[in-house]
């Protein structure tokens, strides 16, 4: 092998551009685009990823709320989960963390992942049913952004899910939750919203006549026999 070969063969390309050789892309970052579901799929309730074996029928959606490492290996090699999960009616696109104190580069590069997962499952026949996560103020405004990244390739007039767990605790929190909650029933006008943990009336009440809203507990509040998470 020549030197040339051997650099080459060194360079480990973790945005994985074999994922979205076939995808559309939007926006000035090029985020590749989710289809709009081929079929509505309301389900019954929400399975964690790491708890795909316990999900209790068919009517289950397999969501990734959870810490980020617990699913590594999905984000790493989408490909080898494929044939696993074709098994499940919908999975909900992997929740790449958007922590508002992260550089925005940073937040943009996992808007980009989960899209591009997203996108190459979908393309091998995966049920997806797309996440909108949204971070800091600069995620879901144009104050420096050119366009709200936390939208980009997500499909208008259709199904979104969205999650407030760990993401309403304080005051702060409940800001930047409501203020891209609005930002985001007005960019995508969704039809259906699937919203993984709790619900309150003072953060969503305002929003309930724009859309036809399913509230889904938390894994841990679920098998507490709760209803909220």
């Amino acid at each position: 092998m020549s030197k040339k070969k051997r650099v080459k063969a060194s360079i480990d390309d973790g945005f994985q551009p074999e994922l979205v050789k076939n995808a559309r892309f939007e926006g000035v970052f090029e985020i590749p685009v989710i289809d709009k579901p081929k079929r509505i799929f309301i389900p019954d309730g929400i399975t964690p990823f790491s708890r795909r074996n316990e999900a209790p029928t068919d009517s289950e959606a397999i969501g990734f709320f959870e810490i980020d490492p617990t699913f590594a290996d999905v984000l790493r090699n989408p490909q080898a989960y494929v044939e696993e999960l074709q098994k499940f009616s919908v999975i909900i696109s992997p929740d790449c963390s958007l922590y508002r104190d992260a550089p925005l580069t940073v937040q943009i590069a996992n808007v980009y992942k989960k899209n591009a997962i997203s996108h190459y499952w979908q393309s091998m026949g995966v049920g997806i049913t797309p996440l909108v996560r949204w971070g800091s103020r600069d995620t879901y405004t144009t104050d420096v952004l050119p366009e709200p990244i936390a939208f980009a390739g997500i499909p208008h007039d259709s199904i979104i899910v969205i999650s407030t767990y760990g993401c309403i605790k304080t005051k702060d929190d409940k800001y930047h939750f409501e203020a891209g909650l609005d930002a985001c029933l007005r960019a995508l006008t969704p039809k259906i919203v699937l919203v993984h943990g709790a619900m309150p009336e003072k953060v969503f009440g305002p929003y309930l006549k724009y859309a036809e809203f399913h509230n889904y507990p938390d894994w841990i509040t679920r098998k507490k026999g709760g209803r909220h998470g």
